[in-house]
């Protein structure tokens, strides 16, 4: 008998440790080479890691939630030639116990894993009725936990998707609320691992960068009378909407090129001036944040960015992001004015230096050039700052360029 340690995979350049999330296997269970055996979360990407062999799981050498580096060891599995699944050898019936209704009369079907097995056990759920969305039509956990029963009396009408769930990952059950008391009305939640990584990042940020604030108000009337004009045939030729969102992101890219400062970050007592303009965008679902990253953005152009935004912001509702869709950002933009939002201040994103909050648009009466009063649209865009890094100045004439770029935009301006 020979033993194999898998070790933690490299998850993206830069990544150095993950968080176990949910383990799929357990000791003893058999397994073949490219089978799921772990989730987990590195930047907030979950990603499945998969036997680099044939074998039988012999001990698990990390714990859920712990944060592993890339390259520790953390299962060991037996690779005799005994070992189900080894070589040609017909692949057995998973050796875990599945209640009936969890069981599939196929027996063809393919092998559930041990994290579907369970959680359709827990829920009663009959798995000959999930549909699978994964590689091959495997059933996921994130088929079996959003699969939605029907009355065996009624046939199963047609749905339409799902409003995204907590794209964070819909591999990650939601944890089960539990009352704090039964005098309260209370409910306490335990915080699953991208929360956890949230929390850090955050605190991370908030103790190490010394942060400061600033805001700056752009009339962007002809932003809007250029995307309204273009926005209907802009989705019949590319297949997604255009939002304002995109000539903001392109205005910073273009600021950037004469405020390199801005796009820096602090490291090891050290400033490093970032030759590549990545710039993070902020993807919120119902309970996580994400921050995928929309790499050399001055190369593009506004159609370029829409393009971007848009599969980056598909990736994250439908769990498909990657890791290196997450890597190598050098300065966040935030579109908090999709919430109503007209004025806040965001969090660096470590080890950034700085985060642009662009804020909702209005609609204001201003007094215009000529002295005579006229209806403009008016946005609020809210810089933090590391102050180690960059002063008043430095962002002053940064938000002043970007401002400028925004207010120049007309009909004339090739979005293309």
């Amino acid at each position: 008998m020979s033993e194999l340690v898998i070790k933690m995979p490299p998850l993206g350049e830069s990544v150095t440790e993950a968080t176990v999330s949910q383990w799929m296997v357990k000791p003893g269970d058999k397994v073949k080479k490219y089978d799921p055996i772990l989730e987990a979360i590195s930047d907030k990407v979950v990603t499945e890691i998969p036997s680099s062999d044939d074998g039988v799981v012999t001990e698990l050498l990390v714990n859920e939630n712990d944060v592993v580096p890339i390259g520790a060891d953390i299962l060991k599995m037996s690779t005799d030639g005994s070992a189900a699944g080894s070589g040609n050898q017909k692949e057995e019936p998973s050796e875990e116990p599945a209640s009936s209704a969890a069981s599939s009369p196929d027996k063809s079907a393919p092998r559930f894993s041990p994290a579907v097995l369970k959680i359709a056990g827990e829920k009663g759920i009959d798995l000959s009725l999930v549909t699978g969305t994964g590689k091959n039509g495997r059933i996921t956990r994130k088929d079996v936990l959003n699969y939605q029963p029907q009355a065996e009396s009624k046939p199963a009408p047609e749905k339409a998707a799902p409003s995204p769930e907590p794209v964070v990952s819909p591999n990650i059950p939601a944890p089960d609320p539990k009352p704090v008391s039964v005098d309260t009305n209370d409910i306490v939640t335990k915080a699953g691992p991208v929360r956890k990584m949230i929390a850090q990042n955050m605190l991370k940020s908030v103790h190490e960068i010394p942060q400061a604030w600033t805001m700056i108000e752009v009339d962007v009337t002809g932003l809007v009378k250029l995307r309204n004009s273009l926005k209907n045939k802009f989705k019949e030729q590319n297949g997604f909407g255009l939002s304002y969102f995109p000539f903001f992101v392109k205005a910073v890219s273009t600021a950037l090129k004469n405020n390199p400062k801005l796009n820096s970050s602090w490291q090891n007592d050290e400033i490093i001036q970032h030759r590549d303009i990545n710039i993070s965008i902020a993807v919120a679902t119902d309970d996580a944040l994400f921050v995928p990253v929309i790499k050399h953005t001055d190369r593009l152009s506004i159609t370029g960015i829409a393009a971007e935004v848009n599969r980056l912001a598909t990736g994250v509702k439908n769990n498909t992001l990657k890791g290196s869709d997450s890597e190598g950002g050098t300065i966040t933009v935030n579109n908090t004015g999709s919430f109503g939002s007209v004025e806040s201040m965001g969090i660096i994103n470590y080890p950034q230096a700085a985060i642009l909050q662009v804020e909702a648009i209005r609609k204001e009466l201003a007094i215009l050039d000529d002295d005579t009063f006229g209806i403009r649209n008016k946005v609020n865009l809210c810089l933090t700052l590391d102050h180690r890094i960059l002063d008043g100045l430095a962002a002053g004439k940064f938000l002043n360029e970007v401002k400028a770029n925004l207010e120049a935009i007309d009909q004339n301006t090739n979005i293309y």
